[in-house]
């Protein structure tokens, strides 16, 4: 039996850290603060970049669309897990697991483009200064981030395509999120010709623009060494050094769960990493970008103060 043969009332057994009961307690105290933080750093961060004429520029308009697809990733998966660990069986239907994984697919390959297209802003901003505003046009900050949207769902439509027609499965048992690789484990087919189409699209969405960045950044590093200003380079390296972060958290996890057999992952590791690149990293993005720039960081100083100054 296929997917299209299965309905809705379904259901399939979401393993996780089921095996480890003594981890389901600290597990949803860790699920409830990285979720409370990401909707506040995330919303913080969207409220500032609308409201603070000082960012309405590029850099700050691809950060109000990194935010809202972290929380769009987030709110995919974080409210049915927490649902979950208070209940004794763990379950999620076809339908949900079908929403998970398209929107897994969808919104993870639109954040490595839109990442890749962070990174070049810096570069541009960097590396050719005096080209900033005609190279970051209006027409072009607009049309990237739609391009990133489109990419990613075109990508979501293909994967999933591919993986819900697989010809049956032998069990019933997911190992942590409704992800390619953890469904792949359960076709009773084999499943070599889905892992090469999923390692051609892998390279497509990670490898890429990993090497762009990487690239990006090696130009970078020569531009800042031409200067003689010490203040130049700590502004250029403390940048982005916080863009590396981000790369190196969300891509690392992606690459070591998408680029290798799903055969040859350990599950613990999977699901620790499914868990880190899906809950924690949204999380650490605001916190990561707020930390960095000071116009953000200016902007909360006066909120706070106006509302110190309002109670008062």
């Amino acid at each position: 039996m296929n997917w299209a043969n299965k309905n809705s009332s379904q259901e399939f057994i979401l393993l996780g850290f089921s095996d480890r009961p003594w981890l389901q307690m600290p597990l949803l105290v860790v699920l409830l603060i990285s979720y409370t933080v990401t909707i506040f750093g995330n919303v913080s961060i969207m409220m500032a970049c609308i409201q603070e004429p000082k960012l309405h520029k590029p850099m700050y308009f691809f950060l109000t669309n990194l935010s809202v697809l972290d929380l769009c990733y987030t709110t995919g998966t974080v409210p049915h897990m927490l649902a979950n660990i208070c209940q004794n069986k763990k379950t999620i239907n076809y339908g949900g697991c079908v929403a998970q994984l398209i929107i897994f697919l969808a919104l993870g390959a639109t954040e490595c483009l839109l990442l890749t297209i962070i990174f070049f802003d810096r570069f541009v901003a960097i590396c050719r200064p005096l080209h900033y505003v005609v190279i970051m046009s209006p027409v072009f900050c607009q049309r990237r981030p739609a391009f990133s949207w489109l990419s990613g769902s075109s990508n979501s439509m293909l994967q999933s395509s591919f993986t819900l027609s697989m010809p049956c499965f032998d069990h019933q048992e997911v190992d942590h999120f409704c992800e390619v690789p953890a469904l792949l484990k359960l076709s009773c087919a084999d499943p070599k010709a889905i892992e090469a189409e999923l390692f051609f699209f892998s390279i497509l969405i990670l490898l890429i623009p990993v090497t762009l960045i990487l690239t990006s950044y090696g130009f970078i590093v020569q531009a800042v060494l031409r200067t003689r200003s010490a203040e130049g380079w700590r502004k250029a390296f403390g940048i982005c050094g916080s863009h590396l972060v981000v790369m190196t958290l969300f891509f690392g996890t992606a690459i070591y769960i998408y680029l290798q057999p799903p055969s040859s992952t350990s599950e613990d590791w999977g699901r620790m990493v499914s868990l880190f690149y899906g809950v924690i990293t949204p999380m650490l993005n605001p916190l990561i970008y707020s930390l960095q720039s000071k116009d953000i960081k200016v902007f909360f100083k006066r909120v706070m103060s106006r509302t110190i100054f309002c109670k008062k």
